[in-house]
């Protein structure tokens, strides 16, 4: 058999000999989901969820990916940024649409602008810092996780209490609170 031949029957029969159930992958779903749009300055179920006054729209919930994914879109009215965290389950991948943002990730620090795109690693210590007055960033968790929920909560002024409480919230929403936000720069 010519190397060629040998190649291209190879490619031809490895579908067939892969089982993807047994490969540990899911198999396709049934009835694929309905396809949906959200206009723009809207959440999926038209909630408002506002972070320190500054929109944090639910583009796409976990409860739309079987909790495989979740996207969101952050609107910053100002300055500032969360507080130093790390995420115990999920992976954060931000995409800036505009406006600067200073991220730190682990000991690396980050200045992005429009189009630039950073991923977080979970586990990884990170935060980040909007530097300009206006700006928006798109970004989505895999998993989901709880974050939409840990999102809905803290925007009606929950969980109050003190900074060891607080942090018992975000941890039971898989959040680790390590630090304080970046400083704001004038």
């Amino acid at each position: 058999m010519n190397r060629r031949h040998f190649v291209v029957t190879g490619l031809l029969a490895a579908p067939a000999a892969l089982d993807l159930r047994a490969a540990g992958l899911a198999a396709p779903p049934e009835a694929a989901p309905p396809a949906f749009v959200v206009p723009p300055a809207q959440s999926r179920a038209a909630e408002q969820i506002l972070i320190n006054g500054n929109p944090n729209d639910v583009k796409i919930s976990g409860q739309d990916t079987a909790g495989a994914l979740a996207v969101f879109e952050y609107t910053g009215r100002g300055k500032g940024g969360p507080s130093l965290h790390r995420h115990l389950q999920q992976d954060e991948t931000f995409y800036v649409v505009e406006g600067r943002y200073l991220f730190v990730v682990g000991e690396e620090r980050h200045e992005l602008g429009p189009g630039a795109t950073i991923f977080l690693p979970r586990l990884v210590p990170h935060t980040w810092t909007q530097l300009t007055p206006a700006g928006k960033l798109l970004y989505w968790v895999q998993p989901a996780g709880q974050l939409e929920d840990y999102f809905r909560r803290i925007a009606t002024g929950q969980p109050k209490g003190t900074p060891a409480e607080r942090a018992a919230v975000a941890l039971a929403h898989g959040i680790e609170q390590l630090g304080p936000p970046l400083p704001v720069q004038p």
